[in-house]
């Protein structure tokens, strides 16, 4: 971290009635309101050279305090007070052409009943003038509840009475009596000029307008909460275009539309009628504080303890995330800005530093009185806050070598910067295995003593770096030698990506490029051979989007990509980083059509399409080959990649058809990935893209190769290209081959059946005889249909031997008489002589030849 020290600019001794800011100060809790309360007690000039109080109790008014620049005029100065019993409330204190020269010269109070007073400051008497009052709205019975100013604009929220709209209001149509109304104005030498009044949105619910440089959020008024759903969205408005867009800290933007006066969706139920059913599905997190920044977003506490930035488009960065012990319940203890890159939280007494790019903590600065944070326009980048016994400036001491951020310095000393990587890192491991709500800190891990593993590291880390210097481990009864010994090779790797890391910072033009491809294959080898995560899933993403051409590099690495001798593709990957790519993608979606991208439920890619983009991009010739090895992998490895198949899975080679282009493009290589699933739908699939293609001879190839399939699949091949033939005579070269993948179980019926209903339809000639040769002839047929034909009157075979062989029981033969004295078993036995000769003795014009017969 940054060493940072508090200087204080002034104890308001060189303000006018500096003794009254200070008691004033003092006295009320003021100073933490002005991020939250609808009037503003304390406002600052960007110049921080006026200090506006607004006061509430017992008396209204407004006081102001003006820093004293000549002792000779500070004697009889005239204030910009507006009196000590005002009946009507302030609303707000705007400085308008804060970004000229004169930044604090000319300010406009804005009153409830919708009266506007225009103050300028004179420097050389150093007082204010009371340039003109003017009616900032047109009706004189409008409320102003909420106002801010936005380049030449001015913009408010107003109240319109019943009266103007309807006899009688109902309590529902009570709410919707606000609207948003803009005003140009244009500074003259002695008077400011309004422009006339537009209301961009009407019937609206009351709203908080904060402005932040180009564009105006209208956030639901905390004490006239919207009604219904009106809560849980909030309004980014761009006045130059007029353009609106609805967005939830949740879902982000939702809608955006452009307003036009004379149309309807100047309307606030017509301009969120789109909106209602997903509004009603959501329960985004309350809005705790809010505070526009001077980059164009504004700041929101959550009720979960974020701190994020929201920008123009309606998206919702995370910056950083309080303890959960900070009081986020009494949201007026907070006062936030954005300084540069670094935002500054004060949460009642202790001031917080972070680092907007990485979300790191630099400083926590325990504060001795209470303070608002406020902007100089003469020193943007350094932080500026306001107390009771000051203003002060936070200012960036000597420098910690070892607590600098990762590629901030040249100078960090890696060993620190890889101990608190280490502490955070592990802050997050824990946290997401932890059954308890109670945030953990990193500074909570540090001296709690119950997780030793973060702190077991962080000294096995710096011995070795201490070692690493010697040159050599430490040798004899060192506590760390043998584990030093066994971790060598890890802690080598690791140091060395950090110093890479470090060297790309100082890196020249001509080396970046190689310290580039360096470092993404580093990270690439590293993720891939990791269990991903939510986030390094986003991280790889990343990779891929910004170093497309190094991740395919890393890719071909860690893959081992390579041809063999006939030209295909080889991948030697090892189980580990198999298992990262056909990780199955987490709460996919219903299987897409070619062309759609498919990606995971926190909107990155996974691993498999991410391989299948870059394959597609630089080598699109391998993807379908990859697309076999990686379906081989998933069905043959005793691996548990979550990549075999089931009714909710998309297929690998669905997945890769995600990330070709919109269909036209690359049809041959859809082809491919068709085919190479084997699948019968993917087959057919494949087909029909070839007969659109005219492709004929590798349809024939296809057809012969996939037939021998199965049944089913040949017989569906077989009536596809039936019906493209009797369309057209192109496939007339090939017709041989197509009758011989005719199924047994076609008939001629079938086929003429097939052949009728797919003629084209077309007009007929006015003769008998049609001399149309493109279409298909009982001579095409004739050899098909001959077949068949032959093939339904032949008998079949399977029951032959049924048929011809005799019938059973066999007849009973004829009886013989035998004498009296003849022995009973020569009628069981005759002589062998008298069987041969009566077998000899038939004649085969009596009777069929038996099968025993025929085969002798």
């Amino acid at each position: 971290m940054k060493g940072f020290t508090l200087e204080q600019m002034t104890d308001f001794t060189d303000f006018t009635r500096g003794g009254d800011l200070t008691e004033f100060l003092k006295q009320t809790n003021n100073v933490f309101n002005m991020n939250n309360c609808r009037s503003h007690p304390v406002r600052v000039s960007p110049d921080a050279q006026h200090i506006h109080a607004f006061l509430q109790k017992p008396k209204r008014g407004l006081v102001t305090f003006d820093r004293i620049q000549r002792v000779a005029v500070a004697q009889s100065p005239s204030y910009m007070d507006t009196g000590s019993a005002l009946s009507i409330p302030i609303v707000e204190l705007l400085y308008l052409d804060s970004g000229s020269k004169d930044s604090a010269a000319l300010v406009a109070v804005i009153l409830e009943n919708g009266k506007v007073e225009f103050w300028k400051y004179v420097e050389r008497k150093a007082g204010w003038d009371l340039l003109q009052t003017s009616d900032l709205c047109n009706s004189t019975s409008a409320k102003v509840v909420s106002v801010c100013s936005s380049g030449k604009f001015i913009i408010w929220c107003e109240e319109r009475p019943a009266s103007e709209s309807a006899s009688v209001f109902s309590a529902a149509r009570n709410n919707f009596r606000y609207c948003i109304c803009k005003r140009t104005y244009e500074r003259e030498e002695r008077a400011v000029r309004l422009g006339g009044v537009k209301t961009p949105l009407h019937n609206s619910p009351c709203y908080r307008v904060l402005a932040a440089r180009e564009d105006v959020y209208l956030l639901p008024d905390n004490q006239e909460a919207a009604p219904g759903n009106g809560s849980k969205f909030f309004l980014i408005w761009s006045p130059k275009q007029d353009r609106m867009t609805i967005s939830t800290v949740c879902k982000g933007a939702l809608l955006s539309k452009t307003l036009h006066s004379t149309s309807k969706d100047s309307d606030y139920k017509t301009l969120i009628s789109e909106c209602i059913g997903m509004l009603a599905t959501i329960s985004p997190p309350e809005i705790c504080s809010v505070a526009p920044t001077s980059c164009g977003g504004l700041l929101l506490v959550l009720s979960s303890g974020c701190i994020s930035l929201l920008q123009s488009d309606g998206v919702l960065r995370q910056i950083y995330t309080l303890a959960l012990s900070c009081p986020l319940d009494c949201s007026k203890h907070i006062s936030m800005q954005i300084y540069g890159s670094t935002l500054a939280c004060i949460v009642y007494r202790t001031l917080y530093l972070v680092d907007t790019s990485t979300g790191r903590l630099l400083e926590n600065i325990a504060l001795k009185t209470d303070g608002m944070l406020f902007l100089n326009s003469s020193e943007k980048n350094d932080i500026h806050f306001l107390s009771s016994t000051g203003m002060y400036v936070v200012k960036e001491s000597g420098v910690d070598p070892t607590s600098k951020q990762l590629g901030r310095s040249d100078t960090a000393k890696p060993d620190a910067v890889l101990v608190e990587a280490v502490f955070e890192e592990a802050c997050r491991y824990y946290q997401r295995r932890s059954l308890s709500s109670t945030q953990l800190t990193v500074e909570k891990l540090k001296s709690g003593g119950m997780f030793q593993a973060p702190i077991a590291l962080s000294s096995i880390l710096g011995v070795y770096m201490k070692t690493k210097k010697a040159s050599e481990l430490p040798q004899g009864g060192g506590g760390y030698s043998k584990l030093l010994a066994s971790l060598g090779a890890e802690l080598e790797s690791l140091m060395a990506l950090e110093q890479l890391k470090a060297s790309v910072v100082s890196a020249s033009d001509r080396k970046l490029s190689v310290s580039c491809e360096t470092l993404v294959g580093q990270e690439v080898n590293r993720l891939l051979f990791s269990d991903l995560d939510r986030d390094n899933l986003l991280y790889l993403n990343v990779i891929f989007k910004t170093f497309p051409r190094e991740s395919w590099q890393a890719l071909q690495a860690s893959l081992q990509l390579g041809s063999n001798g006939e030209g295909f593709l080889t991948a030697k990957a090892a189980p580990e980083v198999w298992k990262t790519v056909l990780s199955p993608v987490q709460a996919a979606p219903a299987p897409l059509s070619s062309g759609q991208q498919q990606a995971s439920s926190n909107g990155a890619a996974p691993v498999f399409e991410l391989i299948c983009r870059s394959l597609f991009t630089f080598q699109p010739k391998w993807l379908p080959r990859f697309v076999e090895l990686a379906q081989q992998q998933a069905g043959a490895s005793s691996w548990n990649y979550g990549g075999k198949e089931s009714p909710e899975s998309v297929p690998l080679y669905k997945r890769a058809l995600c990330v070709l282009p919109r269909e036209g493009q690359a049809q041959e290589l859809q082809v491919e990935l068709l085919l190479c699933s084997q699948r019968p739908n993917a087959v057919m699939q494949a087909m029909r893209i070839l007969l659109e293609l005219r492709r004929w001879e590798r349809v024939a190839e296809v057809a012969q190769r996939f037939s021998q399939q199965s049944p089913l699949l040949n017989k569906e091949i077989f009536t596809t290209l039936l019906c493209e033939v009797s369309q057209h005579r192109d496939l007339d070269p090939y017709l041989d081959l197509l009758w011989t993948l005719c199924p047994e179980d076609m008939t001629v019926t079938s086929i003429l059946n097939i052949v009728l209903k797919s003629l084209p339809l077309c007009g007929r000639e006015p003769g008998p005889f049609r001399t149309d040769r493109s279409q298909m002839s009982i001579g095409m047929l004739k050899p098909l249909l001959i077949k068949v034909l032959q093939r339904e009157t032949k008998p079949s075979q399977r029951y032959a031997d049924i048929l011809q062989s005799p019938s059973f029981p066999p007849p009973t033969p004829p009886r013989q008489p035998r004498s009296v004295t003849e022995p009973a078993m020569a009628t069981a036995s005759p002589p062998l002589s008298s069987i041969s000769s009566s077998v000899n003795d038939t004649s085969v014009d009596e009777g069929c030849s038996s099968p025993h017969h025929e085969n002798k």
